[in-house]
């Protein structure tokens, strides 16, 4: 397996009552913050290696974040997702950041969403790959993974986090194996998802991410199907913030419908479309992404850089 590279900075800090939470940093401190949230599953790590790179060549700083749950962040589950930017904005302030832009993959998505919605005014713009829709209420859209986590979440909720301990375990002893168990999901994935695992860089950040956030701790993926398939306690329609959103048109886990619904109910919003991309392939954009969010900044706030 490829040898991914350490972050800059990586540690924990504490949030709410009794909790903390573990974040990894890349780039220049005193750049422009892009906090980057994670799909389910997954963890702080889970940001491409070009992403990091162009961080540190451009002087921005990129944030990953552990979800409750996962990793070095305490397992806690929010009675709904617009719990979540309380514990993002003391992580902000602990580490003197006042304006962030946040890049939400798939299950990150909501809690971006989220936390434009709470934090309007610091909030500079938000960027989506693939990222999930309300399954209740009256902004909701049916199909795709979440059908099936809205089913399974009565047994999540009872069951999840013993089923978190074993993932846990597994994956303490799974890093031999790890290469050989992206490719075999590889095998199984849409021809776009199989060729980006396919490259060495790709899957060696996957791996990385998955055996250094779950080894210890593998509750947040459960925590994430029970607030998807709840009432997010906020309206996507009412989010001010730009966002842009990114969907590939073959995404076979988050219909790229999905996306064209989220961008419909946003006051501002862009959908871009990408062709031939599934949900994991979407990543490839991390660089094009980062750059176009830079853009709207540049127009929203142009004398604040951090």
């Amino acid at each position: 397996m490829m040898e991914v590279e350490r972050p800059k900075i990586e540690g924990s800090i504490k949030v709410g009552e009794r909790r903390r939470m573990g974040f990894a940093e890349w780039g220049e401190p005193g750049g422009r913050t892009f906090f980057w949230l994670h799909g389910t599953p997954g963890a702080r790590r889970q940001i491409p290696l070009q992403a990091r790179a162009y961080a540190a060549e451009k002087g921005f700083r990129i944030i990953g974040l552990d979800r409750p749950g996962v990793g070095a962040s305490t397992a806690h589950r929010y009675a709904s997702i617009s719990e979540f930017p309380a514990d993002l904005a003391t992580v902000a302030d602990s580490l003197g950041i006042d304006d962030f832009a946040v890049i939400g993959l798939s299950g990150g998505g909501p809690y971006s969403l989220a936390t434009a919605a709470a934090f309007p005014d610091r909030v500079v713009t938000v960027g989506i790959l693939g990222g999930v829709a309300p399954t209740v209420g009256p902004e909701r859209i049916g199909g795709g993974a979440m059908e099936l986590g809205v089913r399974a979440a009565p047994l999540v909720r009872v069951a999840g986090a013993p089923i978190g301990h074993v993932i846990s375990s597994v994956l303490s002893v799974a890093r031999p194996f790890g290469d050989t168990a992206v490719k075999l999901y590889g095998l199984t994935s849409p021809k776009a998802d199989r060729e980006a695992l396919a490259r060495p860089e790709f899957s060696a950040m996957f791996l990385n991410d998955l055996i250094f956030g779950g080894r210890r701790q593998m509750d947040a993926p459960f925590a994430d199907i029970l607030a998807f398939a709840s009432d997010w306690g906020f309206q996507v329609s009412d989010i001010k913030v730009p966002v842009r959103w990114w969907h590939g048109d073959a995404d076979h886990i988050i219909p790229f419908s999905h996306g064209e619904h989220m961008v419909a109910l946003l006051p501002d919003a862009k959908l871009y479309p990408l062709p031939g991309d599934s949900h994991l392939s979407t990543l490839h954009m991390a660089t094009d992404l980062i750059d176009e969010l830079n853009a709207v900044w540049d127009v929203e706030r142009p004398d604040k850089k951090r």
